[in-house]
């Protein structure tokens, strides 16, 4: 999704868990510390290894106003078990952060470490909102097309992975969580949401998605648009994709998959045959689009919706200017108050 531009009336404190990413702390120190330059309303709390981030801050230009620092000596790598983890380090880095932001020493999360750690981390120190029975992850996806209000190319699809087995309530309550999420980021006011099936037609699908269907079809204040297929997701029908965190999964790995494929098949075209590589010069522009498009560097991260603190799950392959973006994103979402749009939502 785009990066927003906030105006919040107060600054804000985001909590950066520093030390699980792929590239390791160095780039999510780099990310804060171009955030703490461009963004001035934005206080970067740096959770780690204190000599590793003071030695990353030594290298890098930052406000120095703008960033702290608390010491935690250990981390989640993106290897590990999460459960078994976090039981063996209590004060991990994503916990630490975790507990700081529940103790209102931050106001959000982010984190490009372990994926699993970083939703129990959250589930042991947050609250989930009332009304809401599962956290869901969501996933940020590039479509093909924008429609009405949209002011981007990317869409939102959940549960990918924190609900595996999701029940009716849980998926209206998705829909409701990514519409809310939809209309603060994207700035979108309207947008589409839609259920996963193996069919368009209300009927399509196991019980909790026909009475899912049914309870979506009845709300005011969500413009849904029933049932999509596979076949939908990239292209753009619905800005809100809502399903069980197991399809999701299966769904958001294809993605990434196909995409990557695309691109290393050009590649390898443009190696291999002068025939191939003038036709690709042609497509360039249109393979660029696609690299772009795909580029999680644009939009941060993906957010843990449910909870009532932000939490902003960032690719463990960011760069700096993905994590300063993801910074921007959490910002946005804990200035406009996600959490009171996502509860005036639900259903009473």
């Amino acid at each position: 999704m785009s990066t927003p531009t906030p105006t919040p009336d107060r600054t804000v404190t985001i909590a950066f868990d520093v030390m699980g990413s792929d590239y390791g702390p160095a780039e999510v120190v780099a990310g804060a510390a171009q955030l703490s330059i461009e963004a001035p309303w934005i206080h970067a709390l740096l959770v780690g290894d204190a000599d590793q981030i003071n030695d990353a801050l030594a290298e890098t230009r930052h406000n120095g106003e703008r960033i702290s620092v608390h010491h935690a000596a250990q981390f989640v790598a993106m290897t590990d078990k999460p459960a078994e983890a976090l039981h063996r380090m209590p004060d991990a880095s994503i916990l630490t952060a975790a507990r700081l932001v529940a103790q209102g020493e931050a106001d959000g999360l982010v984190s490009a470490g372990n994926t699993g750690a970083g939703i129990l981390a959250a589930a042991r120190n947050f609250k989930l909102l009332p009304g809401i029975r599962r956290a869901a992850l969501a996933a940020v996806y590039p479509t093909r097309a924008t429609h009405g209000p949209k002011q981007d190319p990317f869409a939102l699809i959940l549960d990918v992975g924190a609900t595996v087995e999701a029940t009716a309530d849980d998926l209206v309550a998705f829909a409701v969580m990514g519409a809310a999420y939809a209309k603060i980021i994207s700035r979108n006011p309207e947008p589409q949401v839609a259920l996963l099936s193996n069919g368009t037609e209300p009927q399509k699908g196991p019980p909790r998605v026909v009475e899912a269907h049914s309870r979506l079809r009845m709300m005011k204040g969500i413009k849904f648009i029933g049932n999509v297929e596979g076949v939908d997701i990239p292209k753009g029908t619905a800005d809100v994709i809502v399903c069980d965190g197991f399809v999701g999964n299966v769904c958001l790995k294809m993605l990434e998959g196909v995409a990557e494929t695309v691109v290393e098949l050009a590649q390898y075209a443009y190696k291999e045959s002068l025939r191939w590589r003038a036709g690709l010069a042609m497509l360039s522009s249109g393979i660029e689009k696609l690299k772009s498009v795909t580029d999680w560097n644009q939009y941060g991260g993906a957010p843990v919706l449910g909870f009532d603190h932000v939490f902003i799950k960032a690719h463990g392959r960011s760069r700096a200017r993905a994590i300063a973006n993801a910074g921007k994103v959490a910002a946005k979402a804990v200035s406009s108050d996600l959490s009171r749009a996502i509860l005036q939502g639900l259903p009473t």
